[in-house]
C-alpha cells in the first residue's frame, strides 16, 4: 500500500504541471488581458486614474494621455508609450509568456501565490475569506444529498418494479431534467419574494444583525439563508447518488451469496444489511471525497452568483471577467492539487471499507 500511495504522489506532479499547462495556454491565448483592461479604462477619459501596487511595491499613479500614439492594445490609442510599458512591467507582461509561467509555477511550489492585480490583497487571503461560504454550501449539499439517495436507492432497490420506485423515477428525472440555477429561480419566485411568498431571504448567508444575535438565533439564521442555496444544489446531485445506490444494491441482491444466505433462512432484512449493504456501499462510500469536492468547487458557481454568496464561486467568475489572473492560476493551482489529493484519499477509503482491495496488485 506504501509503495501505492508514493507512486500516485509522484504521478501529481506531471498531472498537475499539464492541466497548469493547458490552462496557462488557453488564458494567455485570450483577448482583453489585465494590462488591455487597465489602459481601456485609462483611455475611457482623461480623469480616469489608476492606483496600482507594482512588483517592488511601489505605488504607479497614471493617467490618461492624448497623444495620438497608436497602441496595440485594443482602447489604448492615445496614451503614453512609457506608460504602457510601466503597466506591463508591473503586471510582469514585460517578459515572454514561457518565462512568466515558469516564475509563476516556481513560487506556487513555495505556495507564494502572490496578490491580486485589482484588489490589493493577497490570493491566499482572499480564498480564505470565501472558502468559509462554499463549505457550508458543499458541506450541506453533501450530506443532505447522501441522506436522501441512500435511504432511497436502497428502497428502490428492494420495491424493483414497484409503484413506488416507478414514481419515484418520475421525481429523479425531474431531478435531472432541471438544472440548478433553474431550480434555484423558481425558489426566488415561489418564496424570496418574487410573486407569491417571502419566507426566505434573497441574497447573503447571514443576516445584517447577525452578530447581535444570540447563538440560538445565529444557527437559526444560518439555516435560514442556506435553505434554498442548498436546496438549488441537492435537486441535481440526488438524482445520479440514488441510481448509484439503486443499481449498487440491485447488482449484490441478484450475486450467488444472497441466494444462499436466504436459503439458509435468513430474512431479507438480515440478508440487506449484514450482507448486501457492506459490499453495496463501498463505490458510494469511498466517492463520498470526490462528491464533496465537486460540489465545493464546481457545482456551486451560479447559485452563489444567484444568491449573492461571496464564495469560491464568484470570487473565480470575478476574476475570469476581469483577468485577475493571480487569482485565477492560484485558486486553479490550489484546487486542483486538493482535487488530486482528494481522488487519492477516495480510491484509499476503498481500502479502509472494504479491507480485501489490495492495490498492490494493481497498475496505477
Amino acid at each position: 500500500m506504501l509503495a501505492y500511495i508514493v507512486r500516485r504522489l509522484l504521478l501529481i506532479i506531471p498531472t498537475l504541471f499539464g492541466i497548469m499547462v493547458v490552462n496557462f495556454i488557453i488564458v494567455q491565448s485570450a483577448p482583453g488581458g489585465p494590462v488591455e483592461q487597465l489602459l481601456s479604462d485609462l483611455a475611457g477619459g482623461i480623469e480616469v486614474t489608476a492606483r496600482l501596487t507594482g512588483a517592488d511595491g511601489g505605488e504607479i499613479r497614471a493617467g490618461a494621455m492624448d497623444d495620438g500614439t497608436v497602441s496595440r492594445y485594443r482602447g489604448a490609442q492615445g496614451l503614453d508609450p512609457e506608460l504602457i510599458a510601466e503597466i506591463e512591467q508591473m503586471f510582469g507582461f514585460d517578459q515572454p509568456a514561457h518565462v512568466r509561467f515558469f516564475q509563476m509555477m516556481g513560487n506556487y511550489i513555495r505556495f507564494d501565490f502572490g496578490n491580486s492585480f485589482f484588489v490589493d490583497r493577497s490570493v491566499i487571503d482572499l480564498v480564505l475569506e470565501k472558502m468559509p461560504v462554499s463549505i457550508s454550501l458543499g458541506l450541506w449539499t453533501t450530506l443532505l444529498t447522501y441522506l436522501i439517495s441512500i435511504p432511497l436507492g436502497i428502497r428502490k432497490a428492494v420495491k424493483d418494479g414497484s409503484s413506488f420506485d416507478v414514481w419515484t423515477s418520475g421525481v429523479i428525472i425531474v431531478g435531472y431534467a432541471i438544472p440548478g440555477f433553474l431550480f434555484a429561480i423558481l425558489l426566488i419566485v415561489l418564496f424570496a419574494g418574487g410573486s407569491y411568498f417571502q419566507w426566505f431571504p434573497l441574497r447573503g448567508l447571514t443576516s445584517d444583525n447577525w452578530d447581535q444575535l444570540s447563538w440560538g438565533a445565529r444557527i437559526l439564521d444560518y439555516f435560514w439563508h442556506l435553505t434554498l442555496p442548498v436546496l438549488s444544489l441537492v435537486i441535481g446531485a440526488f438524482a445520479g447518488l440514488t441510481m448509484l445506490t439503486k443499481n449498487s444494491f440491485m447488482d449484490e441482491i441478484n450475486k450467488q451469496y444472497v441466494l444462499t444466505a436466504r436459503a439458509k433462512g435468513l430474512d431479507s432484512t438480515a440478508v440487506l444489511y449484514r450482507h448486501v449493504f457492506r459490499n453495496a456501499m463501498l463505490i458510494i462510500i469511498a466517492g463520498f471525497p470526490g462528491a464533496f469536492i465537486g460540489i465545493l468547487f464546481t457545482g456551486a458557481l451560479l447559485i452563489e452568483i444567484i444568491f449573492s454568496l461571496d464564495g469560491l464561486g464568484l470570487l473565480g467568475f470575478e476574476a475570469a471577467l476581469r483577468r485577475d489572473y493571480p487569482v485565477m492560476f492560484g485558486t486553479l493551482f490550489f484546487f486542483t492539487l486538493l482535487g488530486l489529493v482528494v481522488k487519492l484519499i477516495s480510491d484509499l477509503t476503498y481500502v479502509l471499507v472494504d479491507p480485501r482491495i489490495d492495490f498492490e496488485r494493481r497498475d496505477v
